[in-house]
């Protein structure tokens, strides 16, 4: 998604760090007409806005590398984290905006949504950045935090209710009904059937990146004395099929692992 987001940006310079990355990675940077620099320090250096886009677990690392270059630009967290954790990022930089990305990689306009909240002066900004692109650069309020918890709900039902799908239908294959249940799926809900095809390709080769997001999610129901528990099940769902990274699974191979997997290292 970074890529694709880079890509989209209006601005005349768009930067990145190639150190460490991998030959695909820097593929994907080229298509998006990034400018490569040799380091962190490079980046901040030259950059007016530095956007975050990363797996949770590493949100915080990032920020604080940036920060410890004195970066004084705009920097902007778009990483699926909790509120919580969004606003103690924030801490670390004069003029921060929190973000999230709703949507698939857009290949049109009107399909992603970028949601910024922060300072009216600073969301105006960015917002400017991705102008008449393929991404919807819209502001949901001046708080930080509130762009994240936007997307914990949002996130906490699409990935959330197809990682309960994946388990209904691998408890069915280990009772032997599966049969029997994709039949009642016809009957009274023909939606699911299509679904599991398309959680089974597309969740699975991504797990291993929504495994940190269902934690993050789980993290952000309990600041609010909500049930944290399914969604921690589902970071373990994800984690189990995080075999298929990058991969191309179908359901049998998807339910399978499911059942096969303890979840152990």
């Amino acid at each position: 998604m970074g890529a694709v987001l880079a890509a989209c940006c209006t601005a005349d310079n768009k930067l990145w760090v190639d150190a460490g990355r991998s030959a695909a990675t820097a593929e994907r940077a080229d298509a998006a007409g990034l400018t490569a620099v040799e380091s962190l320090a490079a980046l901040v250096r030259q950059a007016d806005i530095v956007v975050a886009i990363c797996p949770p677990a590493a949100a915080r690392d990032v920020a604080e590398g940036v920060a410890a270059e004195d970066f004084d630009g705009i920097y902007v967290d778009a990483n699926a984290i909790a509120p919580e954790r969004t606003r103690q990022i924030g801490q670390l930089f004069d003029r921060f905006i929190d973000a999230s990305v709703i949507g698939l990689p857009p290949t049109e306009p009107g399909t992603t949504r970028l949601y910024m909240s922060g300072p009216a002066a600073l969301t105006t900004q960015v917002q400017q950045a991705w102008a008449d692109s393929h991404f919807d650069a819209r502001v949901v309020g001046s708080e930080i935090g509130a762009a994240s918890a936007l997307k914990m709900a949002y996130a906490g039902w699409t990935k959330g209710s197809t990682a309960l799908l994946l388990t209904m239908a691998a408890l069915a294959e280990a009772e032997d009904v599966s049969d029997a249940l994709h039949e009642e799926w016809e009957l009274s809900l023909p939606e699911l059937l299509p679904r599991l095809e398309r959680g089974s390709k597309g969740a699975a080769a991504k797990a291993w990146r929504f495994t940190g997001e269902m934690e993050e999610i789980a993290a952000t129901l309990s600041a609010v004395d909500l049930p944290d528990g399914f969604h921690r099940a589902a970071a373990d769902i994800y984690k189990r099929l995080a075999v298929f990274k990058d991969g191309d699974p179908n359901v049998d191979d998807v339910l399978n692992q499911l059942l096969l997997d303890d979840g152990g290292p």
